[in-house]
């Protein structure tokens, strides 16, 4: 096979998935909607699924454990803090698992998301809604192609095709 079909660095990866919790339920999926392009090697997702990727061809299916720490890592910290509906900006739509950037107190960002709303206060955790979990993902490759400089310079796919830009 040709190596412009082959997993590597640079290249945008075009796959079909389903993500899986170590009960089997599914967290979600591409199937029956537009397959997801990611730039290999930017990190674009978790580090265990992209190394289980890498010199991979088009046409192929595989199924992949991701242990925690090669996912979204391991929870840490004290869990959901509350923090009052009033501090978020008004009109905004809160939802479970929504993720934002708070600032932390050297001014550096945070990233926080939404554990759960319980009337006006909203529950923030600095842990990935996802870490500590063993995540399990079925994934058909699609479609290999060369990355645009502009894609490998925003460190993104600019869509399936390289065309689309939305930043």
């Amino acid at each position: 096979m040709a190596n412009d079909q082959i997993v590597a660095d640079d290249k945008v990866i075009i796959i079909h998935y389903t993500l899986r919790n170590s009960k089997g339920e599914e967290l979600d999926t591409s199937i029956g909607g537009e397959p997801m392009p990611y730039l290999h090697g930017a990190d674009n997702i978790v580090p265990g699924l992209e190394n289980q990727l890498t010199g991979k061809s088009v046409g192929e299916k595989l199924t992949v454990e991701v242990t925690p720490e090669e996912g979204y890592g391991l929870a840490e910290g004290e869990g959901p803090m509350p923090v009052p509906r009033e501090n978020f900006e008004p009109g905004v739509e809160l939802e479970v698992g929504m993720n934002f950037m708070a600032e932390g107190p050297g001014g550096q960002p945070i990233p926080l998301w939404i554990a759960k709303i319980e009337g006006e206060q909203v529950y923030v955790d600095t842990n990935h809604p996802l870490a500590g979990e063993t995540l399990y993902f079925e994934v058909e490759i699609v479609g290999v192609r060369e990355a645009l400089p502009v894609e490998i310079a925003h460190g993104h796919p600019h869509g399936l095709t390289g065309t689309e830009h939305h930043h």
